[in-house]
């Protein structure tokens, strides 16, 4: 979108915060960079500049704003959105995985060489992997600067910088300020090491009752939670664990991060807004499925369903085949049990969190009769955990949505249901659909909808590229049974 020149000025004169995300505003006078919704007094056009991503803005020379807070803003929808190498690349580099393996790593992770790699994203964003990378450090920087009491030489190991002299001049250079400076105009930090409050900013409109029902009514004993208006949850992290308590506001996700290592604050942030899918355009997906005269009256009342996603990939594989035909306290049940006798021990001073999932690679080990479940249930899990301890499926944040398809598709007992709910919660596709999922087939049939499986998916191939978030409306009409 930066590349049309007029439609950018119209979204910057109006404030219009529907496009922060999606491309910035450069200011050649002040050498400034902003977002679309920017309070100040627009400029003029012929001193507009438009950059895709704020890394660009950065490399390019300019500083972020200090009202509007550019790098704080929601990420582009088209990152979860598309599946191609550039969005693949932007959401393992949210992830974490050019701090962690550098470029190579990131571009084995994606099959590509790192030539491909830097000339893609210098082609879509305007800014290689590193400076990509380095813009999330400095917004990193900026969380532990403001939020929290720690000496600069912790924040910038915490935010994944080599020495404290980059980390010095980087903020200097992208904020306009020496990291002193940024704190004391933050005014009091947190006092608790290792706790961390934040705004999760996203597009309005948002359904939370959809969004934080779902977490809620699916939350596993131990690991999940929902108390005192917040939804709770361990975090498994690369560098340690962690618990998110996460509460709806009208505006912004009240987001509490405790963590045991703050190397992993810009992991946790990402696989949170992930989660609750906060980066998603809910006036494109509600505009396109409120053409259907059918779902609009739903739409109109209820705009801004988002899809409750994950944090783990392969956790939600896992639960999807647990879940699979039995009732939701059933497969909680199971789930629970498999928890507490696998899951490592967290401790949690707040509420009643007990344990971290447990990975494929311990479930792996274990002996398939151990599970409390019929023959051919035991066979897919042993099949998926296998297969997701020994890397054969890849179901991460850069994942090859239809190649983690077709391979899912070829362990037994995954059938049609299974591979799309993985599709739509694991993988992030926009575009899952579940036509032969019980709910949505008595939803399509209470609405007058064709409600066969191939009579549905022939009529909701008016609702792509958005058949995800279709699937969000018809549940709520019944009763879900995720």
């Amino acid at each position: 979108m930066h590349e049309d020149f007029d439609r950018c000025v119209r979204a910057v004169r109006s404030r219009d915060a529907r496009f922060d995300g999606w491309f910035y505003t450069a200011v050649r006078t002040t050498r400034i960079y902003c977002r679309p919704s920017c309070p100040g007094m627009p400029p003029k056009a012929e001193n507009m500049t438009f950059f895709p991503s704020a890394a660009a803005a950065q490399q390019a020379g300019y500083r972020a704003c200090k009202r509007c807070r550019p790098d704080a803003s929601p990420g582009s929808p088209q990152w979860n959105e598309r599946a191609d190498l550039a969005a693949r690349a932007m959401r393992l580099i949210a992830d974490g995985v050019v701090d962690r393996a550098g470029v190579p790593g990131l571009a084995a992770r994606l099959g590509y060489s790192v030539r491909q790699v830097e000339r893609q994203l210098l082609a879509e964003f305007g800014a290689g992997p590193l400076a990509l990378a380095r813009a999330q450090r400095a917004q990193t920087a900026r969380l532990l600067i403001e939020t929290t009491a720690l000496p600069m030489s912790e924040v910038a190991a915490a935010a994944g910088f080599g020495s404290i002299r980059t980390f010095n001049d980087t903020v200097r250079e992208v904020f306009a300020l020496p990291p002193t400076e940024l704190r004391l105009r933050a005014g009091r930090q947190v006092a608790s090491p290792g706790v961390l409050s934040l705004r999760l900013p996203f597009r309005q409109p948002l359904c939370p009752d959809n969004l934080f029902g779902h977490l809620a009514a699916t939350a596993i004993p131990g690991v999940e939670e929902w108390r005192d208006g917040a939804y709770r949850r361990t975090l498994r992290l690369p560098h340690g664990t962690g618990i998110a308590t996460l509460r709806p506001t009208v505006d912004h996700i009240a987001c509490q991060l405790a963590l045991t290592d703050l190397r992993d604050l810009a992991r946790a942030i990402s696989r949170c807004r992930r989660l609750l899918d906060l980066d998603a355009d809910p006036i494109a997906v509600d505009d396109l499925l409120a053409a259907d005269p059918v779902l609009a009256p739903h739409v109109r009342r209820e705009p801004g369903r988002r899809v409750a996603r994950t944090v783990d990939g392969g956790e939600l594989a896992i639960r999807a085949v647990l879940g699979q035909q039995v009732s939701i306290a059933a497969a909680k049940s199971h789930l629970a049990r498999l928890v507490h006798d696998h899951g490592d021990p967290v401790h949690d001073p707040a509420g009643g969190l007990t344990h971290l999932f447990p990975t494929a690679a311990t479930l792996a080990e274990l002996d398939p009769d151990r599970f409390a479940l019929p023959r051919a249930r035991r066979d897919t899990i042993a099949a998926l955990v296998s297969a997701l301890a020994n890397n054969a499926i890849d179901l991460g944040v850069g994942a090859d949505r239809e190649r983690a398809r077709a391979r899912l598709a070829t362990l037994p007992g995954f059938g049609p249901w299974t591979v799309e709910t993985i599709a739509m919660r694991a993988l992030g596709d926009p575009d899952a659909f579940l036509p032969g999922d019980l709910t949505v087939r008595a939803a399509a049939r209470a609405l007058g909808l064709p409600h066969t499986p191939s009579a549905l998916t022939a009529h909701a191939s008016a609702w792509r590229p958005w058949r995800a978030y279709a699937v969000q409306y018809l549940w709520a009409i019944g009763e879900h049974r995720l």
